[in-house]
């Protein structure tokens, strides 16, 4: 007699995947039906058995739903599980959802697809593709054609290919296509960075920076990234160390700038572009190089076939080989070419090649890269026949220093509406002398925008070219000022200066829509600083980096706050601007206490303090003085922090600042609490908050109120500082200061348990430990240990009984 598994032994060779609960669930009702030789229970049976719908049995028997343990239990029971088979069946069903989680983690782990979009039909580079599929094939048996399934990585470090080759020579567009035509076989996502190593007008991004935004992509909250790039480096080699990733990295200027961006991980493939051969990655990591010349005459008719079309190309062919020759068989020429040539759908392609034949020149900066390359003919082809309001946009923007803008940043450096100047660029997008990149953002290519500030250093005077700077910079700071302004109305303000006629700052309605524009807008900002200093706009610059601040800090982007201090005060230095000094030291302070750089932040606040003092400017040598008691604080410096914190109120009473010297007033309130005096802390600060108060809304002071807080608790009036403390996390969470809500967090956690309300001191603390450990500050560690010793017994409840209970609501 021929032995019938029960449905326990099939969990023994069912495929290995015992998870499949219906699966089992379908065996027992078979077996129930040939034991008791009839047919077998319907739903509609079970579900009367049973008291549930049919419904939910259809989903237990499909596998849609996991049956919960109580149910699962009755109806295996129901139909005919055996006492023995019941336990096996049960502990299937919890395998099956604990399997389930995990696929749930996995599938709410962000899979970043960063490939651009791949654009035109590919054609040629047949060597250089076979070259890269066997990479592949190296690492999992199959070729790289899209959508293949992948197979497990070869062991050893994560492969690592060069495509280097002459400017323009295709290597992006060599690498895009295959990146998408792989992409099957990297089923954790793909990466994509510009390192702008070959930039003519800016300098190439440093590995620190790509690897933060690596980490962005993979999911890593900003505030959450470690301060260090070498801990950067790690975290991101640690999230992809079991992932099957492709990582391209393009336009590297060379190895030192990859090296850290390479993951050790044997399941992620990385491939790199680059004008150099990059040979010490070939020599330290293995790399194999793939290098790209011009196109062969064939390749380069087929592109422009391609995209004429075969008739069209077909029907002059030596005119077709001259355009090759005029370009160099450079894609990127050929390329332009083409563009160019289908809006003329009508014109003979003679008319094309007699345009290039009449414009012999060549970039001066790329003419050492390949002799026989020169995309100036072609670009100047495209350009030469746009409207010359196009043509003047397209020269003006060209100095935009990146990576892309908007219409309306656009519209300030031309001097015109955006409604009227959108028109113009989606006619540059047509031309192929733009890129909309992203809805409403345009993106241009090194090579012309090198080309179009040689257009405008030939067309435009030079008092003319400065003017268009200081129209993008002046749209620039006015919506970055108003950005500044709505996220802290408390902050002390800076003057501006008229804008240029002709510039239109971007409207922002509210702190939520300058916090959006702040976020779209970081790399473009970090490069208009930049742009302010090379060209001696000074004042633009240190009122740039000023205008940055808050967003920067409570962001946690500390040392792209450095950064950008010290480009303003570089720039201010060679002005001589004393004012922009004081800032630019003060707010490089900042940044430095932000990073432990304590000694430094403390010399430069008091450089800034005898700049402040030799200009006559009280309200700037008050702030500096708070910022300089911060920074003493941090050292342990109490009383000298009180008196600093003194000087300052002084000095704003001096300079009837109101708003200072109420802010003062609580900084002096926390320093005396910090000491010990606890009366003259609480008469200060509730002074201050009664004239922030007269002041308006938009001045409530989350410090002050962590300040009032701090000392009604320390004098034992724990409901009135808790009251206190639960406002400033408030206003902190509103203006997204993450690391004073933290701060705040702990004090109020403190006051809750000397009041006796332990659990709502430990929902306070876990609270704060979950944006410190977002934060990776070091008062992590300490808070951690709080929170695991301070169980349900060993809050001061129990050790001073119920009558000293307080009535609190926690924070949500």
């Amino acid at each position: 007699m021929t032995h019938e598994p029960s449905p326990v032994e099939s969990l023994a060779y069912d495929g290995g995947r015992p998870e499949q609960i219906d699966h089992l669930l379908r065996q027992l009702r078979r077996r129930q039906a040939r034991q008791r030789g009839g047919s077998e229970l319907t739903y509609r049976e079970l579900a009367a058995r049973t008291g549930w719908s049919i419904g939910a049995i259809a989903g237990y028997f499909s596998g849609r739903v996991l049956p919960p343990t109580d149910r699962f239990d009755v109806l295996v029971t129901v139909l005919g599980a055996q006492p023995a088979e019941r336990g096996a069946l049960a502990t299937a069903r919890d395998r099956a959802q604990e399997s389930r989680r995990r696929q749930i983690r996995v599938l709410n782990a962000p899979v970043p697809r960063q490939l651009p979009v791949a654009g035109f039909p590919f054609v040629g580079r047949t060597r250089e593709l076979a070259e890269l599929d066997g990479l592949v094939r190296g690492r999992s048996g199959r070729t790289g054609r899209a959508g293949a399934g992948p197979r497990r990585a070869a062991a050893g470090v994560g492969t690592v290919a060069v495509l280097a080759g002459s400017a323009g020579v295709g290597k992006t567009s060599l690498a895009v296509y295959w990146a998408h035509r792989v992409s099957g076989h990297f089923p954790d996502g793909q990466l994509h960075v510009s390192l702008r190593g070959f930039d003519p007008a800016r300098a190439p991004v440093s590995p620190a920076e790509v690897v933060r935004d690596l980490l962005e992509a993979l999911g890593v909250a900003t505030r959450a990234v470690p301060p260090s790039t070498a801990a950067q480096v790690g975290l991101y080699r640690s999230l992809v160390a079991d992932r099957r990733m492709l990582i391209v990295l393009d336009d590297a200027r060379d190895a030192d700038q990859v090296r850290p961006l390479l993951p050790g991980s044997p399941g992620c493939l990385t491939l790199i572009t680059s004008r150099d051969q990059l040979t010490g990655l070939v020599a330290t990591h293995g790399a194999r190089l793939v290098g790209l010349d011009v196109l062969p005459v064939a390749d380069a008719r087929d592109l422009l076939a391609a995209r004429l079309g075969d008739e069209r190309v077909s029907a002059e062919p030596e005119t077709v080989d001259e355009l090759i020759h005029r370009c160099a068989r450079l894609p990127l020429a050929l390329a332009v070419v083409a563009a160019r040539a289908s809006t003329r759908p009508a014109f003979p392609l003679a008319t094309l090649a007699e345009e290039l034949r009449d414009a012999q020149h060549s970039l001066a900066a790329f003419a050492g890269q390949d002799g026989a390359a020169d995309p100036r003919a072609a670009f100047a082809g495209s350009y030469r026949r746009l409207r010359p309001s196009v043509a003047k946009l397209f020269r003006w923007i060209g100095g935009h220093p990146g990576p892309d803008q908007t219409a309306e940043a656009a519209a300030s450096i031309v001097g015109v509406s955006p409604a009227a100047v959108r028109p113009a660029l989606a006619e540059l997008n047509r031309a192929h002398l733009l890129v909309e990149r992203t809805p409403g953002r345009y993106a241009m290519h090194d090579l012309l925008r090198a080309f179009a500030a040689e257009q405008s250093g030939q067309v435009d005077r030079e008092a003319r070219r400065r003017a268009v700077v200081r129209r993008g910079l002046d749209h620039y700071l006015r919506t970055a000022f108003a950005a500044a302004v709505l996220l802290d109305p408390a902050c002390d303000r800076i003057s501006l200066e008229p804008a240029a006629p002709g510039v239109t700052p971007e409207p922002l309605r509210d702190r939520e829509q300058a916090r959006r524009w702040l976020e779209s807008e970081h790399r473009v900002l970090l490069g208009v600083v930049e742009q302010a200093a090379a060209h001696g706009f000074a004042g633009h610059a240190w009122r740039l980096a000023w205008a940055l601040t808050s967003y920067l800090d409570w962001r946690g982007h500390w040392h792209d706050l450095a950064a950008v201090q010290e480009i303003a005060l570089a720039a201010a230095v060679r002005a001589d601007d004393d004012l922009g000094q004081v800032h630019a030291r003060r707010l490089l302070a900042r940044a430095g206490n932000r990073l432990g750089r304590n000694d430094e932040a403390r010399a430069h606040l008091t450089a800034a303090i005898e700049l402040c003092r030799r200009i006559d400017d009280p309200a700037a040598e008050a702030r500096c003085h708070l910022n300089l008691a911060l920074n003493l604080e941090l050292a342990g410096r109490y009383e000298t922090a009180l008196e600093h914190a003194r000087s300052g109120l002084e000095l704003y009473r001096g300079a009837a600042n109101r708003v200072g010297y109420a802010l003062a007033l609580g900084v002096v309130g926390w320093y005396d609490a910090l000491l010990g005096r606890y009366d003259r802390a609480l008469a200060g600060c509730r002074r201050a908050v009664e004239l922030l108060a007269e002041l308006g809304p938009a001045y409530e002071s989350p410090s002050t109120l962590d300040s009032l807080g701090f000392a009604y608790h320390k004098l034992g009036r724990y409901a009135e500082g808790a009251a206190s403390y639960r406002r400033a996390v408030e206003l902190y969470r509103a203006a997204g200061d993450r690391y004073n809500e933290a701060d705040t967090l702990v004090h109020l956690g403190d006051c809750h348990e000397l009041a006796g309300a332990g659990e709502q001191a430990r929902v306070a603390w876990r609270q704060a430990l979950e944006i410190f450990d977002d934060l990776r500050h070091p008062a992590a560690a300490g808070l951690r240990e709080r929170c695991r010793s301070a169980g349900p017994d060993s809050s001061w409840s129990r050790r001073t009984g119920a009558a000293n209970q307080v009535a609190y609501t926690p924070l949500g």
